[in-house]
């Protein structure tokens, strides 16, 4: 297959797949969980094509396909991607057969038995999935917000139907519509600002028929030559429509308080990719739309944006110490995490914005190895209670070793995958905002305190009382993790192949921010 095509058949892939899951006949149900992983793989390898095949030092925008949609409105079916997509759609496609394996038997009934439900659950992921692909390959906004929207519904029955550990249907319901009003409220705002912003652009005869148009890469350049000239006022409000949006998706403080209960009510493999994938949308979307369609906007906010990112950093590392619950403690940490990456989007320096854009990738295989292998144990025991662990590691040391190399690279060692990243977060922001940069360095010192003061708790110590027994790690369950465990070595000594297509995405972005006129 050529360019034009693939990134359609790369999305729509993982969409037919779980349309044919959820469609098999009760005879063929059995073959539902193999058909999606069959599935999973054959994205796995589109993306594979298309990373060897991606020219970073090429056009900004390869493997373009570009059709009318809505002529009447001007908007198409555009997709393209750039070095930033590319790596985003690598950690999607990279992690969802190790989701669905990590998953396997997660919605059987309480004696094995298979039906409608685990039929339902893997289509349901890759559902997600395919909708989180348009959302990163998307050249349109308005394309990019059916997409950005529409995830929310699998996500919605993920987190409801198809729980954790939490003990009743009432606190996954609770949970999943929390989710759901958080992100919906912030959908609304955004969509008002997209109307609002197809009205400049019929006003400056964007479009090819001198009308409006949705098209992000005419609005870009537009903005860039000053041939869309937005009021500072309204300009301030559309970015604040788009960004809040984006906020909320992330999340970041203090749009942040729905996603520690969706994460614990959700089962492990949901989770996972709702924070090293959806969540990852928004943070992406910071960069690829806030900044570029509003830089003006931009530079007045960013004092804003930038004392939310380090309220992040420190709020999450803290609440995250004082956590009694696994993974909640998790689901924290992730939130200090996104408050680097927002950090570093908002910086915008190419430093920074590289570093936040591998983060985004890094933050995805480090959550995504310690909350499954937490999600491991807590199946084994049926508790979230940090205080109900002890000594783990004397009875099931496979375990445990992947615990603690997961949880060194959450708090960035040196060696490990978000250390490089983090790195460059800080450098970057530490060239034009020195405070913001000095006071996040505060999360060194609280994730090494959260991480191995909880490694010490739970692995450590006498083995507790009704833990004598608990198996090591299964096959499957390794098969999982080795992944995860690979790759955040290999990018934390080698993570220029990376850095490699990142840079020139970013710094085209940047140079485009920082040119066009005020």
């Amino acid at each position: 297959m050529t360019g034009p095509g693939l990134l359609t058949a790369l999305w729509l892939t993982p969409l037919v797949g779980a349309l044919l899951v959820v469609v098999a006949p009760g005879s063929a149900r059995r073959a539902a969980r193999p058909l999606a992983l069959v599935t999973s793989l054959v994205v796995l390898g589109l993306a594979v094509v298309l990373a060897v095949r991606f020219e970073p030092g090429g056009a900004t925008h390869q493997f373009v396909e570009s059709r009318p949609w809505i002529p009447a409105f001007g908007a198409t079916y555009s997709l393209g991607l750039d070095g930033i997509a590319l790596v985003l759609v690598l950690l999607t496609a990279g992690l969802m057969p190790l989701l669905l394996l990590a998953g396997w038997r997660d919605a059987d009934g309480p004696d094995g038995s298979t039906g409608r439900r685990a039929q339902a659950y893997p289509a349901l992921l890759l559902a997600t999935q395919g909708l989180a692909l348009v959302a990163f390959t998307s050249l349109d906004v308005l394309l990019f917000y059916v997409a950005f929207e529409a995830m929310l519904v699998p996500l919605y029955f993920l987190i409801g139907a198809f729980g954790g550990t939490d003990p009743g249907s009432a606190d996954r319901a609770r949970a999943a519509v929390r989710f759901l009003l958080y992100n919906l409220l912030g959908g609304l705002v955004m969509l008002a600002a997209v109307i609002t912003l197809y009205v400049h652009t019929d006003r400056a005869g964007l479009g090819p028929d001198g009308r409006g148009t949705f098209d992000h890469r005419l609005i870009t350049d537009a903005v860039a030559d000053g041939r869309l000239q937005i009021p500072s006022g309204a300009a301030l409000l559309l970015f604040a429509g788009f960004t809040l949006a984006f906020a909320i998706k992330a999340p970041l403080w203090p749009f942040h308080t729905w996603l520690p209960g969706a994460a614990v009510a959700a089962t492990p493999a949901s989770a996972v990719l709702m924070m090293a994938v959806v969540d990852k949308v928004g943070t992406f979307a910071m960069l690829r739309y806030s900044l570029p369609l509003f830089p003006g906007a931009a530079d007045t906010a960013t004092p804003v944006m930038v004392t939310l990112a380090v309220i992040s950093i420190v709020y999450g590392g803290l609440m995250a110490i004082a956590q009694t619950d696994l993974l909640r403690l998790i689901a924290y940490a992730s939130i200090s995490h996104f408050g680097f990456i927002v950090l570093g989007v908002f910086a915008a320096t190419p430093r920074s914005a590289a570093g936040a854009t591998l983060y985004m990738v890094n933050h995805g295989l480090a959550t995504a190895a310690l909350f499954l292998v937490a999600g491991f144990l807590v199946h084994r025991h049926r508790t979230r209670e940090i205080g109900r662990y002890g000594g783990v590691q004397q009875v099931a040391p496979v375990l445990a070793g992947v615990f603690l190399v997961a949880g060194l690279a959450t708090l960035s060692l040196p060696g490990l995958a978000p250390f490089i990243s983090e790195f460059l977060v800080f450098v970057g922001t530490f060239e034009v905002y020195p405070v913001a940069a000095v006071l996040a360095t505060a999360t060194f010192v609280l994730a090494a305190v959260y991480i191995l003061w909880t490694y010490q708790r739970v692995m450590g110590g006498p083995v507790a009382t009704g833990l004598e027994a608990t198996p090591d790690l299964t096959a499957r369950e390794r098969v999982v993790l080795a992944p995860l465990v690979v790759a955040l070595i290999v990018l934390g000594f080698y993570p220029q192949p990376a850095l490699d297509v990142i840079d020139p995405a970013v710094a085209a972005t940047v140079a485009h921010v920082d040119g066009a006129p005020r």
